[in-house]
């Protein structure tokens, strides 16, 4: 079982090399996003990861989609009601910005790998990256909003920077806060 390294992990500061060509397709690739998903799952308030946040120093990101979704509403009275969906988890292998908006936002952010801090970043509104499945096709995605702050935060981590780096207004809180990325 993986667990997720902190700030002072020299892993985090170090550029992630991208996978090869051999390893899409293989065993060891999915064993690689098991282990992520793995250590996602069990951050109740995590909505994505990077390798280099497990101690793999591989380009490559996990993003829990269902957690960046708002929750469907629940009536006590419906017990037919559907049950919340299942994780729903993107992989990102590779992955390079191609895309960005010019309008940039403010946006709170906290990481996995820096607990209990949050700050506020300027992020782009809208970005597009391309990247690899596990298969190794290719594939272009485009995301607002929370997800292109994700796509942002995690090719931050491949690229070994963390939000602390260039975040504003850092606070300290505990370490149960909504939504990190």
């Amino acid at each position: 079982m993986k667990t997720i390294v902190q700030e002072d992990a020299p892993v985090l500061r170090e550029i992630a090399v991208p996978v090869p060509e051999n390893l899409f397709g293989s065993q060891k690739l999915m064993s690689i996003l098991q282990d992520m998903a793995e250590a996602l799952n069990r951050e109740p308030d995590g909505v994505a990861l990077a390798a280099p946040q497990i101690a793999v120093p591989y380009r490559i990101f996990i993003v829990r989609v269902d957690r960046t979704l708002p929750a469907p509403p629940h009536d006590e009275n419906e017990p037919d009601a559907l049950p919340a969906p299942g994780p729903q988890v993107d992989v990102y292998i590779n992955p390079e910005i191609v895309k960005t908006s010019r309008r940039r936002a403010e946006m709170e952010e906290g990481c996995l790998s820096v607990r209990g801090v949050y700050g506020t970043t300027r992020r782009h509104e809208r970005v597009t990256v391309r990247a690899r499945h596990p298969n190794g096709t290719r594939f272009e995605r485009g995301g607002g909003g929370l997800l292109a702050q994700i796509f942002e935060h995690e090719t931050d981590h491949l690229n070994g920077i963390l939000f602390i780096d260039h975040a504003d207004h850092l606070i300290e809180t505990s370490p149960n806060h909504d939504a990190t990325v």
